[in-house]
C-alpha cells in the first residue's frame, strides 16, 4: 500500500488546520485531537501513513505518553515521527530523540520550514527502509553462503573475507550508508596505497600488504555498532556530549576487533585494530582518540583516513548533499577535513582520476 497519508496529533483546532492545509495538496490528512484518538487512527491506517506530526502537550494522552505506548509496539521504527512543541529546551529534545523521533517542529509555525522538515524526514525514512530491506536480503545471501561454507573446506583468508563483509554490512546499516560505501573505501585505500608504495618506498608497502589493508579498511567504523541509534541516526546537529560519544567509536571499534572478532590472518587483525582506532587521527596531532602526530600514525591508518574523508564528502547524507569530485579534492588539499601529510596528499594528487573512476563505478543506488 502506498504511504500517502500524514497523521496529525494536535488538540488546537487552528494549529491542526494550519498543518493540514500545508500538506493537503500532496497527502491525505488524518487529524486527532488527543493522544488516545490519534493512536486509534494510527492503528487503523498504519500501512498508509508516511509520517506522524505529534504535539507534545495534549489532553487524555500527551506526546510522550503516546511515544511510550508506541515504543512497546515497535512502531517508532516503522514510521517517522516529528514532535510539535512550543518549548525549546535541551532536555525535551534529548528525551524525544531517545524515544526515536526524527526531528522537531517549533511553534509558531514557519510554513516553509515545516514543509522542508517533513519532506526531509519522509525522504530519509524511505531511504532507511530501503537500506533495511537491502541488508535483510544481504543477510539471507550471507546465510546461504555460510551454509555452503560449512560443507566445503575453504582457505582461511576466504573465511576472513566473508566475516569482514558481514560485519561491514552491519556497520553500513547502522550508519545509514549504502552497500557501495565499503567497496569504495576498500578500492580507494588500495588505489591510494599503490600510489604511496610507488612514490615512497620508505613505508615498505607491498602488494600483499595493500590487499590486507584493503580488507582491514572494511572494519574501520565497526565501533559504531556500540553507539545508540538515537545518536547514530540523529538528523540534527549533535551536542558536545553526543559528539564525544560518536568519537568513542574509534576505541570501541578497536576493543571489538581485539576481543570479539576472530580473524585468522594476524596481519589483517593488526591492520584492522590500528585502522579502527586511528582513522580519525590527524597529521598535526589534532585528531582523536590518542592525539597522534605525524608518522606516529601508521601509513595504513593515514591511507584509510583520507579515503574515508573523500567518500564522506562525495556521498549524500541525511544532513548534507554530495560534493562533486573536484570540490572534494580541493577541500582535502585545503585542510577542510583536517591535516594530512604532504606525502599522502602528493600520492592522492597522483590518483585523482582513478578516485573519480571508482566513485563512478560504485555509485550509490537512488
Amino acid at each position: 500500500m502506498k504511504r500517502d497519508t500524514i497523521l496529525i496529533f494536535e488538540d488546537n483546532a487552528i494549529d491542526r488546520s494550519i498543518l493540514a492545509e500545508l500538506f493537503r495538496p500532496e497527502y491525505k490528512i488524518l487529524e486527532a485531537e488527543n493522544g488516545k484518538e490519534g493512536i486509534a487512527l494510527l492503528n487503523s491506517h498504519i500501512a498508509s501513513i508516511a509520517i506522524v506530526l505529534l504535539d507534545n502537550i495534549m489532553p487524555v494522552m500527551d506526546g510522550f505518553a503516546v511515544l511510550e505506548c508506541l515504543k512497546e509496539k515497535n512502531i517508532l521504527n516503522k514510521i517517522p515521527f516529528i514532535m510539535i512543541t512550543g518549548e525549546d529546551t535541551p532536555e525535551l529534545e534529548r528525551k524525544g530523540y531517545e524515544y526515536g523521533i526524527v526531528s522537531y517542529v517549533k511553534k509558531p509555525y514557519q510554513p516553509e520550514v515545516v514543509k522542508q522538515v517533513v519532506h526531509n524526514a519522509i525522504g530519509w525514512f524511505k531511504y532507511k527502509m530501503q537500506l533495511e530491506l537491502m541488508v535483510k536480503k544481504q543477510n539471507i545471501n550471507i546465510q546461504k553462503q555460510n551454509s555452503v561454507l560449512r560443507q566445503q573446506t575453504k582457505k582461511l583468508n576466504h573465511v576472513n573475507e566473508i566475516l569482514i563483509d558481514s560485519l561491514s554490512n552491519i556497520v553500513e546499516f547502522r550508519n545509514m550508508e549504502s552497500k557501495q560505501h565499503i567497496k569504495r573505501i576498500r578500492e580507494y585505500s588500495l588505489c591510494l596505497g599503490q600510489s604511496v608504495m610507488k612514490l615512497y618506498p620508505e613505508y615498505e608497502l607491498t602488494a600483499e600488504k595493500l590487499v590486507q589493508i584493503g580488507w582491514a579498511s572494511s572494519l574501520h567504523d565497526i565501533g559504531k555498532i556500540a553507539i545508540p541509534d538515537s545518536i547514530i541516526l540523529k538528523p540534527a546537529k549533535l551536542t558536545v556530549d553526543e559528539f564525544e560519544l560518536i568519537k568513542s567509536h574509534t576505541t570501541k571499534g578497536a576493543e571489538i576487533i581485539q576481543h570479539r572478532v576472530r580473524l585468522n590472518d594476524r596481519a589483517i587483525f593488526e591492520y584492522a585494530y590500528d585502522i579502527a582506532r586511528h582513522h580519525h587521527e590527524k597529521y598535526d596531532g589534532k585528531g582523536y582518540p590518542d592525539g597522534l602526530k605525524g608518522d606516529e600514525i601508521s601509513i595504513a591508518a593515514q591511507i584509510v583516513s583520507l579515503s574515508d574523508v573523500y567518500d564522506a564528502l562525495t556521498s549524500k547524507r541525511v544532513y548534507k548533499v554530495a560534493y562533486d569530485s573536484d570540490r572534494a579534492y580541493q577541500m582535502i588539499l585545503n585542510g577542510h577535513s583536517g591535516t594530512f601529510s604532504p606525502k599522502l596528499l602528493k600520492a592522492f594528487t597522483e590518483v585523482k582520476p582513478r578516485f573519480e573512476s571508482i566513485l563512478s563505478m560504485y555509485q550509490d543506488e537512488d
